[in-house]
Order: structure tokens, then C-alpha cells, then sequence
């Protein structure tokens, strides 16, 4: 039973290269090609008929004039080949044909970028020009287009990567959003406990104070009210003496003035020391709430700011002139080196240490307590995964490092220049800040709450927190 790869080849031995398709009344020219009479006559038709001289449409050789012989072999195999349908249905490509000739288009000239009959391709107008089978012509252009798929399909990924990449950021940015807000309604709804709590307190005193000054209003108004009458009564008894004549006037003149002379006038007191002194001391009790206030605006600036973490120094990485506390919370300058196995995480010219696990995503903080001695300084900041330690590190953002160094009476901002920070004070206590997706590494004084740096940066890796220390007696600390 013949093959498929056979009977394809017998196809294609009965296709007529001129229209494609099965040879109809096959004839044989010179040269041994064979064509469709039909389509050979048209294609002679232009130069005066078949027997006219002409070349052979595929090799260009002489036709001649008489020399097409009817090949009835071959129409016999297209005649069986055709009974057996084993010959290809003709496919939309061979059903295009020349607007002007009417003949199939099987050619391609390259000048005029227009596909050809036949008859086209004898044209005057495009005898010079470059013309080829329409499948060798789309070879380079299959080829061209597949450049531009190539192009087009890494274009497409890196815009579908980037997509990811930023829909992961903005899912992390709208994370944090709501963790913060969350926080915000944890921490209001306790400060407006503390604060109602407060008010309670502060008004309960301000009653105590009100009652204490009304129950001395009554006291004076009493002591007052009794006094005048008294007075009253004596002054109208006197008025009324002297408008007396001489001998009533007289009568008991003595003790009458006596009873003036001896009289003994209650004046109200005076507002107790003690209710004054409350009264003047009541701002005092408002300092608690101040407290709270401001310990609510810190801890909500801190914790809306980032999520602290939690640091320990990693070993392996620490340089051998550094000494490190068991719990791996603080470290030591020391010239002595310690007895420690050299490994390729391990910081050997740079006297640094890293902390150990990175970050590749969120926001951050964590607290240095530096205590430097003369001359000593220490370095605080980030680093990349890949930031080089063996060998001269070079702290800067060019070589994966976004720090700051405190150094005896000045900071330096580690840029691709060093930078020399004019701040009002010297910390002793720094607060790193991390925002992996925007790309912030800021810097602050914990104590003070002062901005100190901010780098700018596009993290592509994991980053780790990176600690520097320089001379003997200096050493610092890390706290959350």
C-alpha cells in the first residue's frame, strides 16, 4: 500500500507549475518540464502562439517552436490518481488569479512588491525586475515575521511581568492599607476610652472644686446677710437717737454708745488655701492626658510608618574583628581576631555584619543604639543579597549598599559621594525604616523623631540590614 510521503511525491510530479494544480491534456517541452497545454498556450499567447520561441517558464530554456508533445503517461496517472481522490483539493491560495490576465498568480516580484501571472512576469514592465515563486518569495518574509513575533512574544511577557509584578506591589500597598487602617480604628477607639476616662476624672474634680467654692459662697453670704442686718439695725437706732431732743437724746446716752464703741464686726473669711491652691494646680492634672496624647501620636506614627521587626546578627556573615553577644543583639569592635571559619558569606576586609533573613517585600523598622568611642564610627543601613564581601566593599548604592555612618560629632550619608548631614543633634539611637515595593530606605533619630537620610532605589532581590563597626570600645545595639 503506498505511503503518504509517496503519494505526496506523485502529487507533486502531476502539478502543473504554472496554475498549480493537476496536469489537464499534459504536454512535455525541450527541456523535460511538463505544464498544462492550456495554461503553456496562454503563457505563449502574448510572443505570437505556441510556436512561437520562448523560454520555459521554471528554467528559462528555449522552448522551440513545435516542441510540445503530448505526455499521455501523465495523464493517465492523473486520470487514476483523480479516480482514487488521493490528489489534494486545491486550496484558497490556488484560487486567486490575475485581475488583468485572469490566470492563477504564482509569482512574486520583489520591486513592486505585487503578486504575478504568468503572463505578468513576461511584461515589459517587470522583465528586469526580481521576481520569484511565490513560496520562495514568502520564505524571507515568513522569516521577517517571525522576528517580529519573536519581538513581539518577549515584549508581551515583559509586559506580562511587569503586570505581575506591580499587581503584587499594589496587592502588598492595599495589604498595608488596610492593616493600617485597622490600627488607626484599634488605637482611636482606645484613646477615646482613655480620653472619656479622663474627662470623667477631670470633671469629677472640677465638681468637687465647684461644690467646695459654692458651700463657701453661702458661708460669706450668711455671715454677710447677718452682719448687715445688724449693722442696719444699730445705724437706724442711732439715726433715730439724734433727731431726739436733748433730754430724750440723753436718756441713756452711755450705753447706747457704749453698745457702738463695743460692737464687734464678723468680716466673712477669706477662700481656704487649700480650695485656691487645687484650683490653681487643676492644669496639673491635665499632664497624664498630655502624656497619653503624645505616646498615641508616637506609637501611631511609628507603627503606620512600619511593621518592626524583629533583628538578630547573623554569625556567618560577621566580620572577624567583630564580637557578637549570645543572643546575637550586639556587637563589639575588637583588633583581635576572631578564631572564625572563613566562608563565602563571610565579610572579610569590610568589618560588617548582616542580619539574619533578608527582606523581599513589605515595610520595615528597626532601632541601632550606637555608643562610639573616640574615633570610632558605625555604619547602619541595607544591603543587597548580592553586594560583594570579600574583598574592598565599596558603601554605596552602586554596589547594592544604601547607608549612613555615624561617626565621632558627624553623620555621613554613604551615597556615590559621601555626604556630610547637618543635624541639630547627634543620635545615639537610629531608626531604619525599609519600604521594599516603593523603594525607600529612610533614616530618623529614635529619640528625637528628626529625619536624618532618605535613599531612593529599585529593589529587585532580597535585601538585608547591614551593620558596620569601627574602633576599639565602640559597639551598638538592636531593638525593634
Amino acid at each position: 500500500m503506498a505511503t503518504a510521503s509517496s503519494v505526496s511525491s506523485l502529487a507533486e510530479e502531476v502539478t502543473c507549475p504554472i496554475c498549480q494544480g493537476a496536469l489537464r491534456e499534459p504536454v512535455t517541452i525541450a527541456c523535460g518540464h511538463n505544464f498544462c497545454r492550456g495554461c503553456l498556450t496562454r503563457y505563449c499567447e502574448p510572443a505570437g502562439g505556441p510556436d512561437a520561441p520562448r523560454s520555459c517558464p521554471l528554467c528559462r530554456e528555449p522552448l522551440g517552436p513545435g516542441r510540445l508533445r503530448p505526455n499521455w503517461q501523465l495523464a493517465g496517472v492523473v486520470a487514476s490518481l483523480e479516480r482514487l481522490q488521493l490528489l489534494p483539493a486545491p486550496g484558497p491560495e490556488e484560487q486567486a488569479v490575475c485581475p488583468e490576465h485572469g490566470e492563477k498568480l504564482h509569482f512574486f516580484c520583489e520591486d513592486d512588491a505585487a503578486q504575478l501571472c504568468a503572463l505578468c512576469r513576461e511584461a515589459p514592465e517587470h522583465r528586469a525586475h526580481r521576481v520569484r515563486h511565490l513560496e520562495a518569495a514568502a520564505g524571507p518574509y515568513r522569516e521577517q515575521i517571525q522576528k517580529c513575533l519573536d519581538s513581539l512574544r518577549k515584549e508581551k511577557e515583559e509586559i506580562q511581568a511587569i503586570w505581575a509584578r506591580e499587581s503584587q506591589r499594589l496587592h502588598v500597598l492595599l495589604t498595608q492599607v488596610a492593616v493600617k487602617r485597622q490600627k488607626v480604628v484599634s488605637e482611636f477607639a482606645h484613646l477615646s476610652r482613655f480620653l472619656e476616662e479622663q474627662q470623667s476624672v477631670l470633671l469629677a474634680q472640677l465638681e468637687g472644686l465647684d461644690q467646695g467654692i459654692l458651700q463657701h459662697r453661702e458661708e460669706v453670704d450668711l455671715l454677710a446677710t447677718g452682719e448687715i442686718c445688724r449693722f442696719s439695725t444699730l445705724i437706724a437706732e442711732l439715726e433715730e437717737k439724734k433727731e431726739r431732743p436733748a433730754a430724750e437724746l440723753l436718756t441713756d446716752i452711755r450705753s447706747t454708745l457704749i453698745r457702738c464703741e463695743n460692737r464687734k464686726c464678723r468680716k466673712p473669711a477669706a477662700l481656704s488655701p487649700e480650695l485656691a491652691q487645687s484650683i490653681r494646680d487643676f492644669a496639673q492634672q491635665a499632664l497624664p492626658l498630655q502624656r497619653e496624647v503624645k505616646r498615641f501620636l508616637e506609637k501611631l506614627s511609628v507603627e503606620l510608618d512600619h511593621e518592626p521587626a524583629h533583628l538578630t546578627l547573623d554569625p556567618e556573615t560577621s566580620h572577624p574583628k567583630l564580637l557578637l553577644s549570645e543572643d546575637h543583639q550586639r556587637a563589639w569592635f575588637s583588633y583581635k581576631w576572631q578564631n572564625s571559619p572563613d566562608s563565602p558569606q563571610r565579610f572579610d576586609k569590610a568589618t560588617c555584619v548582616l542580619a539574619q533573613g533578608g527582606f523581599s517585600g513589605g515595610r520595615h523598622t528597626w532601632v541601632v543604639s550606637v555608643d562610639l568611642a573616640h574615633g570610632g564610627s558605625c555604619t547602619v543601613g541595607v544591603a543587597s543579597g548580592a553586594a560583594r564581601r570579600k574583598g574592598e566593599l565599596r558603601l554605596r548604592p552602586e554596589e547594592g549598599v544604601w547607608a549612613v555612618r555615624l561617626a565621632w560629632g558627624f553623620v555621613s550619608a554613604l551615597g556615590s559621594f559621601p555626604t556630610r548631614l547637618v543635624l541639630t543633634e547627634q543620635p545615639r539611637q537610629v531608626r531604619v525604616s525599609l519600604d521594599y515595593e516603593v523603594g525607600w530606605v529612610s533614616f530618623a533619630n529614635a529619640a528625637t523623631h528628626e529625619p536624618i537620610y532618605t535613599f531612593t532605589a529599585s529593589f529587585t532581590q532580597e535585601v538585608f540590614p547591614l551593620f558596620g563597626l569601627w574602633g576599639r570600645g565602640s559597639k551598638f545595639s538592636l531593638s525593634s
